[in-house]
């Protein structure tokens, strides 16, 4: 008999309705289309509008991956995760507020914060739960809002965060069913984690007696570093989840890569010996999501009919703190909702 393992059983994504162009960015400061396009490969993103919070989005995504999974009512979700780095409040988490909102009652709910990575880290949160008995499905929501941090000044950032939110249902399966994960790795480096981040409001900036720097609101990231860090982690972190599945790289069909930066994601393919065929690319409309950006692109791609049931999924993400992960999967027959 095969082992437990969680199944992908259902996927739904939401973007808010505003687009926001390079052309209109290019109006506000000092950048233009082809510069952004040229640096990141971005040609717009969404932006949620004031008043709208990472739940909203998160409510959505989740309404619509229980839709996909076709889930009869409350009793089918045991836990819901929501991997975010822009919580609605610092306390309490935004995940039983999700929960509640989508009538799954009084199930177990958390945030995972772990940046860019929250998603891949949330999926394996989940799947340890699956697998050891705790839950029979479990709901998985990558969301954020990034546009209340972003300095308008600062092009080197507000013009790369987008807003969204991809949801996944996962079920206890079996390793041999189409869907299953099949192997998840994790890292991350403490010493880096002033690379990328938002300082603002943490009881870090809080017991000091320094008055409160405006900057500390906005999210600063040194992207020459970050830069070489991600693709150098992502690469290994990707070959070692590989390694545990006992694929190589040539029998991987797509590699689904945070979708932080197009050149990002073409270092990555050729660090790994990937054709560009194979590598899922979405952030030309959306930007980067974070913790979002995984789901919202297997959603697209799902959407294209680019993944056939039995198909090999590399998934690898980098983020804040400084974390890295990847997970390889197989995928099923599943329908958007």
């Amino acid at each position: 008999m095969s082992e437990p393992a969680a199944v992908l059983a259902g996927l739904g994504a939401h973007v808010p309705p505003r687009t926001v162009t390079n052309e209109e960015l290019s109006r506000r400061m000092d950048t233009s289309d082809a510069w952004i396009v040229q640096r990141t490969g971005i040609r717009q993103r969404h932006w949620a509008d004031p008043g709208v919070a990472t739940s909203d989005l998160a409510v959505e995504a989740g309404h619509r991956a229980l839709k996909s999974a076709g889930t009869a009512g409350p009793d089918d979700i045991g836990m819901v995760i929501v991997a975010t780095a822009t919580p609605d409040t610092q306390c309490p988490a935004t995940a039983p507020d999700v929960a509640a909102r989508l009538g799954l009652g009084t199930i177990a709910a958390l945030d995972v914060s772990a940046g860019c990575s929250g998603f891949v880290y949330a999926l394996a949160t989940a799947s340890a739960a699956l697998v050891a008995g705790y839950a029979e499905r479990v709901l998985v929501i990558g969301a954020e809002t990034f546009r209340p941090f972003l300095d308008p000044a600062d092009r080197s950032t507000a013009v790369i965060f987008g807003d969204g939110a991809g949801a996944v249902v996962l079920r206890r399966g079996t390793a041999d069913e189409p869907g299953a994960i099949v192997s998840v790795d994790l890292g991350a480096d403490g010493t880096l984690k002033e690379l990328v981040g938002i300082p603002g409001n943490g009881s870090r900036h809080r017991s000091t007696d320094r008055p409160p720097d405006p900057a500390d609101q906005y999210l600063f990231m040194h992207g020459k570093e970050v830069f070489v860090h991600a693709v150098r982690r992502m690469a290994q972190s990707s070959s070692a989840v590989l390694a545990q599945a006992g694929w190589s790289v040539g029998q991987v069909d797509h590699v689904v890569g945070h979708q932080a930066n197009l050149r990002i994601l073409h270092a990555l393919a050729k660090q790994l010996g990937v054709d560009g065929e194979r590598l899922v690319r979405h952030l030309d409309q959306v930007g980067n999501t974070s913790a979002a950006s995984i789901p919202l692109a297997l959603a697209d791609a799902a959407a294209q009919g680019r993944f056939q049931a039995g198909d090999r999924l590399l998934l690898t993400a980098f983020g804040a703190g400084l974390t890295w992960g990847s997970v390889a999967l197989t995928w099923p027959g599943i329908a958007l909702a």
